[in-house]
Order: C-alpha cells, then sequence, then structure tokens
C-alpha cells in the first residue's frame, strides 16, 4: 500500500472504468466541506444544497456513460446525528445515479470488514479512507493487492446483499 494524495483520489472518482463502490463503517465523520452545512441542518437553516452540484454532476455523467456507482452505509440504529444528517441530503445523489443503501450495523456481526471504509474501483484498485476518531480524514492508501482486492470486493458483496436501499430505508 502506498499513500495517496486528495488529487490522485479525486481522479479516479471521475475516470474509473465501469464500477465505483464504497463502503463506508462510521457512524459519524468530519469531513471540512461537510461540517459547516451539517451545522445549518442542526441548527435548523435551510440548506438548498448547491454544494453537492458538482458531485452529482460527476454522478450523472458516470450513469450517462454506462458507469455504475453504489454505496453501502453500515450505521448504528438509532442514527448518529452524522448520518441523520447524511440520510436527509441523500437524495439528491440518489436521484443523480448514485445507488445509496443503508445497512443497521446488527445485520454484518458474521460479516468479514476491512478496519477501514474503502473505495473500490473496476474491481482492480482499492483506496483505504483513514480517520481520526473525531471522524476528520487523516489520508488514503491505495493497493491492487488481489488479497485486499477480494477482501473488498467480498466485504462489500456481502454488506450489499443485506443493504436497504435508499427509497425503503426508514431512519430510526
Amino acid at each position: 500500500m502506498r499513500p495517496i494524495t486528495d488529487d490522485e483520489f479525486e481522479h479516479l472518482l471521475t475516470d474509473f472504468g465501469c464500477e465505483a463502490i464504497h463502503l463506508e463503517t462510521r457512524d459519524a465523520y468530519g469531513t471540512a466541506v461537510e461540517l459547516p452545512y451539517m451545522a445549518k441542518w442542526a441548527a435548523g437553516e435551510p440548506d438548498d444544497l448547491e454544494w453537492l452540484q458538482g458531485w452529482c454532476t460527476t454522478l450523472y455523467g458516470h450513469i450517462a456513460a454506462g458507469r455504475s456507482v453504489r454505496r453501502a452505509r453500515i450505521v448504528s440504529e438509532p442514527l448518529s446525528e452524522y448520518q441523520r444528517w447524511s440520510y436527509s441530503i441523500a437524495q439528491p445523489m440518489v436521484d443523480a445515479g448514485e445507488d445509496i443503501r443503508w445497512v443497521p450495523r446488527r445485520l454484518v456481526s458474521s460479516v468479514a470488514i476491512p478496519g477501514n471504509d474503502f473505495y473500490l474501483f473496476d474491481g482492480e484498485l482499492a483506496v483505504f479512507l483513514h480517520y481520526a476518531g473525531n471522524g476528520l480524514g487523516t489520508g488514503k492508501t491505495v493497493t491492487n493487492d488481489p488479497a485486499d482486492i477480494e477482501l473488498c470486493r467480498g466485504a462489500f458483496e456481502a454488506v450489499w446483499k443485506l443493504a436497504i436501499p435508499h427509497r425503503d430505508y426508514k431512519p430510526l
């Protein structure tokens, strides 16, 4: 594994061949981009979600080109404040073509899951996302090691089988 820069990661998010899958396992994150919008939501202030439009435009492009983008979120219930907010802003991404699904953590007790969230691009390249205890990102590493790829693919597909599509998930 080697570290990957934010610019390299952004390139992967926009330039994969046919499939990007993403497994999220944490109840809270704290990205610099998201925190101000989550704070507005917590204060009951409106958010036009304009800040999501760049990602949604990217998603529309992927779908138009025949590429697949899937995200599975393993969540504790009742949902954390972060996950309640995340649920509240997911619909534009779903409308843009990202298949987002939710799985209650209690359902994945017997699923082998990597120690870090990850993206898997085209079944060939895994990017592990590293976080501090408070949810702030601390870095990313990339690998094409076949054992890592198999672990990620197997974990994602096992979780996916248990996951509930966004339109059907009712947060607790």
